[in-house]
């Protein structure tokens, strides 16, 4: 009979792979995913038509640390992004 060593190997925790997110248990983002589920209904599931909704929920996910922060430019929304404020009035003259 062999003796059972559990202590040899010790268990290290990582972080999920990149992709991998907790659920939303508490519901904090649940208003922003209902309205962006909604807009892919109406749209017959189209996700091009819904890129605003879906951009407010990863901002929500992010806020609530749902998920790891990102620019939303690698996120893909670097044409829903406002202008910074220094360009805004840059083609209007004194």
């Amino acid at each position: 009979m062999s003796a059972m060593n559990f202590g040899s190997k010790t268990f290290k925790p990582r972080p999920p792979d990149k992709g991998s997110f907790p659920l939303d248990h508490f519901g904090e983002c649940k208003s922003f995913k209902e309205k962006f589920m909604k807009c892919l209904s109406d749209n017959r599931f189209d996700n091009s038509m819904c890129r605003l909704q879906s951009k407010e929920y990863l901002e929500c996910r992010m806020d609530n640390q749902l998920m790891t922060r990102e620019p939303l430019e690698k996120l893909g929304f670097k044409d829903l992004l406002e202008p910074p404020p220094s360009q805004s009035g840059a083609d209007a003259k004194p």
